[in-house]
C-alpha cells in the first residue's frame, strides 16, 4: 500500500481498510508501504500471498506486477499486461475498440500544444494518459476564450478526449461477474475532490436507469475486463447522455485497481450483493496467483 504515485494517500486508505478486514477473516498480515526497498521487504516477509492495494503509476501499470512475478509471489488484482493496458487511456480504448465497445474520440498530444491551441473542438477533457483517480483533469468548455493553462507538473504527453456528457455511472467485476450500476451524483464536475472528500458525491445503487441501460452496463463492463484480459476485481466507468437512450451510453475507462474502503465503490456494489468487505477481501487473496 502507499507507494509514491499521486494517489499515495487514497491507497494508503485501502490498504488499512483491507488489512483490517483481512485480519478479521483470520489472516495474518504484514502492511508493508511501498517504496525503494520493497523487494527487500517482500523477501524479509516472505509471504504466501500479496494484496496489492496500490493505486496509480507503479502500483497500478504493470510495474510492482512485474515485480511480484520475477519474485513468484502470488497477487491479487490483473497481471503485467493488463494492468499496464488499462493505465494507458489511449491504448486501452484501441483494446475497447476492438471488443466493440463504445468510447469517445481522443488523441494524445504535447502538454504545450495544448496550452497553445484547441487540438479538438471543445468542449473536451484534458488529462494525464496514465493516472487515476481524475487526478489532473481539466474540462475545457466551448465558452472558454482559449486553450487551458495546464499546470507546470503535467506529463509532456497528454490525452484530449470528447468530453461526454451525462450521468457518472461505474459498474464493478468480480472474477467472471458484473455486480451492479452505481449512479455517482455530485453537484458538478466528478474530480479527486469529489472522489475523496466529505460529502463530495453520493451515490445510488442501483441506478434508477432503464432495465437495458442496466444491462449494457453489466455486459460492457465484463466485455471490457475479458478484453484487457484483467484479473480478480476491476471496476469500469462509464457516461450516459440520458436523452440519447442507449446510444449516449460511453464507457470512459476501466480501472484494475479500484478503490478499497468499504464505503469506495465496489466494495459498496459487493455489499449490494450480498458480499460483505471482508469477505470479498477474502475472496481476492484466494484468487491470487501468478501468471495473471
Amino acid at each position: 500500500m502507499g507507494g509514491p504515485s499521486a494517489e499515495r494517500e487514497v491507497s494508503l486508505s485501502s490498504g488499512r481498510e483491507c488489512a483490517a478486514a483481512l485480519r478479521g477473516e483470520g489472516f495474518e498480515v504484514i502492511e508493508i508501504d511501498a517504496g525503494a526497498d520493497l523487494c527487500a521487504r517482500l523477501i524479509d516477509a516472505a509471504p504466501e500471498v500479496v494484496f496489492n492495494a496500490l493505486h496509480g503509476r507503479w502500483g497500478e501499470d504493470g510495474c510492482v506486477q512485474g515485480i511480484l512475478e520475477w519474485l513468484r509471489l502470488p497477487y491479487t488484482h490483473s497481471g503485467v499486461l493488463a494492468s499496464a493496458l488499462a493505465m494507458d487511456k489511449q491504448r486501452s480504448k484501441e483494446v475497447f475498440r476492438s471488443a466493440g465497445l463504445p468510447v469517445m474520440e481522443s488523441l494524445l498530444a504535447s502538454a504545450d500544444e495544448v496550452r497553445a491551441r484547441h487540438v479538438l473542438e471543445p468542449p473536451y477533457v484534458v488529462k494525464p494518459n496514465d493516472e487515476g483517480s481524475s487526478v489532473g483533469v481539466y474540462l475545457v468548455g466551448a465558452e472558454n476564450n482559449g486553450p487551458p493553462q495546464l499546470a507546470q507538473d503535467m506529463p509532456a504527453q497528454v490525452m484530449v478526449e470528447t468530453f461526454a456528457p451525462g450521468r457518472e455511472m461505474t459498474t464493478t467485476v468480480m472474477g467472471d461477474r458484473a455486480l451492479a450500476v452505481t449512479d455517482i451524483i455530485t453537484s458538478g464536475w466528478y474530480d479527486y475532490d469529489a472522489k475523496y472528500k466529505q460529502g463530495g458525491s453520493r451515490h445510488e445503487i442501483p441506478a434508477d436507469v432503464p432495465a437495458e441501460i442496466t444491462e449494457a452496463c453489466l455486459d460492457y463492463a465484463l466485455r471490457a475486463h475479458r478484453a484487457l484480459g484483467c484479473r480478480g476485481l476491476s471496476r469500469t466507468d462509464f457516461r450516459w447522455d440520458e436523452g440519447r437512450g442507449l446510444d449516449g451510453l460511453i464507457l470512459l475507462e476501466t480501472n484494475t485497481q479500484p478503490g478499497m474502503t468499504p464505503t469506495s465503490l465496489a466494495p459498496e456494489q459487493a455489499a449490494h450483493c450480498d458480499i460483505s468487505f471482508g469477505a470479498l477481501c477474502a475472496w481476492m487473496v484466494e484468487d491470487a496467483s501468478c501468471r495473471r
